[in-house]
């Protein structure tokens, strides 16, 4: 029956011109589940051929495929022709968080509007991922929002396996991460969006909006962000009757005490979109605002992004090429960023006066929002970061052939990747993990790592025929750099890639190792003096035989030289090597 009734929806949508969408169809009140919005996409392609096309891209954890929709004017849907015909990308992404639906329900009468009104842009191929967390849309009820005003029912924020995928575009434990890393590799747009729903303070806006960080991003492109695409979405949503406000990430419990800006690492959508110099943009509709204003708002935004990038698309594109270029050539790189405190900006801000009253539950004093005394006033907003950790690039990164998934990220994110043709003896900086955090508890199926503090060390390490060479002299330095050195938070490191070297695999036996210990002292006089050093400095060591055995261990060739050490090299010397 649920076979029959689907075809009979995508027949009726076809031969219906009018072409509503569920939502519309339920007054605004309803968001269109998968199995709607992909027959509702089919349906519209099929009613124009030449200017959408429907495609797939991988497998999601759901067991269904991930749909990508192409509107293009000139009727082309090869990513590499379009590139060839020097037109822009937008890539929408819609449902990542299913309970978030503006954006699935905008984007189905957004492509209908266009092709219906032959108003496609002509340099802009418009791709949108119709729902992205395929897995979280099908654990649909209308309770797992609480804070939010409808639609009548939704999805679920975690997907299958219960992973948030707006965390997942780093570690990629999900296939639905693969698959959209392989939309996005394939595109690589110049601009990205992802829509969203908040939580928080009440205020008179309906939409947020967070853009990629500007201190993170390329220069050029940040310097079009802040001076020229920001100021216009402000003003053209303001005049269409939406106005904008930066997300509301406050200080303290209400806004009044001011708003600090977002750092958005790779492991959110945003990101990792400006690892590859693409331009992020997560708008945030306001939970408490009816969901027909919230679908309105995403809208007209998703218009306006069109209008600016078809405007704009000359300088956009030069300008995405420029940073390519220079990351390409970079040799310092940021791996860390710090909010400046003691600098910020004063924005004109809408709210609603922010009371306390006895609560209903406990009794005690609980906050709320006094809709009957609106405001408007300038509050402080702290949006400057500035780097906390640089390293200087290697000429490239050695990777062992064992390490299969970082390989397969690399090559999924256009990373050009070489193997050794033959084993060969290399000087490389190699790294020991000398300090760390690990969470007590997992977060998003990890136990995740930080505050990592590394030693180098200059080694002579064999490599072998199929070890991979990484050089880092690609337009996606950024992706190498901030997965490849382990003290970038979002490292492949610190998402417990590389845990098996954390542990050590050889140890000794002390009434045996005791005589061992007694003639390395007699043959090596440096490292007795070493000990008492210690012993002196640390009055523990000289009342433990067991931990002046240790010591002597840990300073001896005994000691495994693996142990903590980063496994992957860092070629600091330009050397010929044999590579395919």
């Amino acid at each position: 029956m649920r076979i029959y009734l689907f075809w009979l929806f995508v027949f009726t949508t076809m031969t219906s011109f009018a072409q509503l969408t569920p939502y519309e169809k339920s007054s605004n009140k309803a968001t269109a589940t998968y199995d709607e919005a992909i027959a509702y996409y089919q349906a519209l392609t099929a009613a124009f051929p030449k200017q959408a096309k429907l495609l797939t891209y991988g497998q999601t954890d759901f067991g269904k495929p991930l749909h990508l929709l192409v509107l293009n004017k000139d009727g082309v849907f090869d990513s590499a022709k379009i590139k060839q015909a020097n037109k822009r990308i937008l890539l929408i992404n819609n449902g990542i968080h299913p309970g978030e639906p503006e954006g699935i329900d905008a984007s189905m009468m957004l492509a209908r509007d266009l092709l219906k009104s032959q108003k496609l842009p002509k340099n802009v191929a418009i791709c949108i991922i119709p729902v992205y967390n395929i897995d979280g849309s099908f654990n649909r009820t209308s309770t797992s929002r609480a804070n939010q005003n409808g639609p009548l029912a939704y999805g679920f924020r975690g997907n299958s396996k219960n992973y948030d995928l707006n965390r997942d575009f780093i570690k990629t434990d999900s296939k639905n991460s693969k698959s959209f890393q392989q939309i996005f590799n394939t595109w690589q747009p110049e601009i990205f969006v992802d829509t969203h729903t908040s939580n928080g303070a009440d205020y008179q806006y309906t939409m947020t909006l967070i853009p990629t960080q500007k201190d993170k991003l390329n220069s050029t492109l940040a310097n079009y962000l802040t001076k020229t695409m920001l100021p216009d979405l402000y003003s053209e949503m303001k005049a269409k009757g939406f106005e904008l406000i930066p997300y509301i990430n406050s200080v303290k419990e209400t806004p009044d005490n001011g708003i600090s800006g977002f750092m958005e690492s790779p492991r959110y959508s945003t990101g990792y979109a400006a690892l590859h110099n693409t331009i992020g943009f997560m708008p945030e509709t306001h939970m408490l605002k009816s969901y027909d204003k919230r679908v309105e708002s995403t809208y007209k935004l998703l218009q306006t992004y069109i209008d600016i990038v078809e405007r704009d698309a000359k300088i956009i594109g030069e300008n995405k090429a420029k940073a390519d270029e220079t990351i390409a050539n970079q040799k310092t790189f940021s791996l860390d960023w710090k909010l400046n405190r003691d600098k910020f900006d004063e924005i004109e801000f809408k709210g609603y006066a922010a009371k306390y009253k006895p609560s209903g539950v406990s009794g005690l004093n609980r906050l709320y929002y006094d809709k009957n005394e609106p405001y408007t006033k300038n509050i402080k907003q702290w949006n400057n970061f500035e780097p906390s950790l640089t390293i200087e690039k290697p000429i490239a990164y050695i990777i062992p052939q064992a390490w299969e998934k970082v390989i397969e990220l690399l090559k999924l994110n256009n990373v050009k990747v070489n193997e050794l043709k033959s084993d060969v003896k290399l000087e490389t900086e190699m790294y020991y993990i000398t300090d760390m955090k690990t969470a007590q508890k997992p977060f998003e199926g990890h136990y995740l790592h930080s505050a990592v503090k590394v030693e180098p060390r200059v080694q002579t390490i064999n490599y072998y025929k199929g070890d991979y060479v990484i050089y880092v002299n690609q337009k996606t330095n950024r992706y190498i750099v901030e997965t490849l050195e382990p003290q970038a938070p979002d490292s492949f490191f610190n998402w417990n890639f590389f845990d098996s070297i954390l542990g050590q695999k050889e140890h000794f036996s002390s009434y045996i190792f005791e005589d061992t210990a007694t003639d390395l002292l007699k043959k090596n006089p440096s490292l007795k003096q070493k000990l008492e050093e210690e012993k002196v400095k640390n009055p523990e060591l000289a009342k433990s035989a067991y931990a002046q055995l240790e010591f002597i261990y840990k300073n001896s060739d005994y000691f495994e030289p693996t142990f903590m050490r980063y496994p992957i090299g860092r070629l600091i010397k330009d050397t010929k090597l044999d590579i395919k």
